[in-house]
């Protein structure tokens, strides 16, 4: 596999601390509930609420759309859903990387059927220019390019994920 370094573990410490700094300020009144997306946001969501200054719970949601391809099968599939209640909460779904925005759109659409008192998208990586549906994070660690990643917590069939830096990778 050749990869090279597309952002650096200091970066996303700085990066990881300044969201985590932009949150507490948003949600300085709030008891915020914090919603990893599995796999690969975890080492992501765990950087963020230990940058976090204020209370929050934490659960997780598990979907699928990647199966052990490189590309989206374009079919989202919740396979663990989250074991709190969010009804007039205030949520915050971390994931690792907005993509074609299925995924993100379907957890989006299926939470807000339960009526939280607001609810927003914090996600690590952002790759605007593979959109298939329109969405937009609130929150974005970085806007990559089109090419895969691997690192912090991103995989290719469960392969990089404990690398500590994000590498783009050229040939799988």
């Amino acid at each position: 596999m050749n990869k090279q370094i597309l952002i650096s573990k200091d970066a996303i410490d700085r990066r990881v601390g300044e969201l985590g700094e932009q949150i507490s300020r948003d949600y300085a009144n709030s008891e915020l509930i914090v919603v990893g997306v599995l796999k690969g946001a975890f080492i992501f969501m765990a950087d963020l609420i230990r940058a976090l200054r204020i209370p929050c719970r934490v659960d997780f949601a598990r979907l699928a759309s990647y199966g052990s391809g490189a590309s989206s099968s374009g079919k989202v599939v919740m396979t663990k859903d989250i074991e709190t209640s969010i009804k007039g909460r205030d949520i915050l779904i971390v994931e690792d990387i907005v993509d074609t925005g299925l995924t993100l759109k379907f957890l989006v659409d299926w939470f807000l059927e339960r009526n939280p008192r607001s609810l927003k998208v914090c996600a690590f990586l952002d790759k605007r220019g593979r959109r298939k549906v329109p969405f937009e994070a609130d929150y974005v660690g970085f806007t990559v390019d089109d090419a895969f990643v691997i690192g912090y917590g991103l995989d290719f069939n469960e392969k990089g994920r404990f690398l500590p830096d994000v590498y783009r990778v050229d040939e799988l």
